[in-house]
């Protein structure tokens, strides 16, 4: 319907009947995908529908390196909070899986944000591909793998946003 001067436009933050959906706030989101000596961490957003892989978490003997994984829910402030679950090609779940389900528990309770489980199956095997490709044009070295994981993290955020509405 093409408005003419005499239609008003509806008042600020209401609906219009003609509308086809309404607009939705831009989330920013942070993914993790979750291992026992280290998490990928990535950053993404509903507005452009990508991610960034950002950087890698210590988790080993002393557990979790929360002081990082802090200063980058500070720093990005996210509205949502993914981790990976490794499950099995069958779709069933791996002894790591309760792990990832434990440290998404732990972000509900220290962030008090919504946090999504995302499959991840083949995320690492992608990750590898992507790695491999930058490596092969210079941008990166064998000795940056420990960034494969932070990749992971970005894919699991890509997977989301593709299998979430907007």
């Amino acid at each position: 319907m093409r408005r003419s001067a005499a239609t008003p436009l509806p008042p600020a933050g209401t609906e219009s009947e003609s509308a086809p959906h309404s607009l939705r706030p831009t989330l920013t989101i942070l993914g993790f995908d979750y291992g026992a000596r280290r998490i990928g961490v990535a950053v993404g957003n509903t507005f452009t529908g990508d991610a960034q892989a950002l950087s890698v978490v210590g988790n080993g003997d002393n557990g979790v390196d929360w002081p990082r994984v802090d200063a980058a829910v500070r720093d990005w402030r996210p509205n949502v909070l993914l981790v990976g679950l490794p499950l099995m090609l069958d779709g069933s779940e791996q002894s790591n899986s309760r792990t990832a389900r434990g440290f998404a528990a732990a972000l509900v309770e220290r962030f008090k944000l919504p946090v999504h489980l995302v499959d991840e199956r083949l995320s690492s095997v992608e990750a590898a591909s992507r790695f491999a490709d930058r490596r092969a044009r210079g941008q990166a070295r064998r000795k940056n793998a420990n960034e494969l994981d932070a990749i992971a993290a970005q894919i699991i955020i890509e997977t989301w946003l593709k299998q979430s509405p907007r």
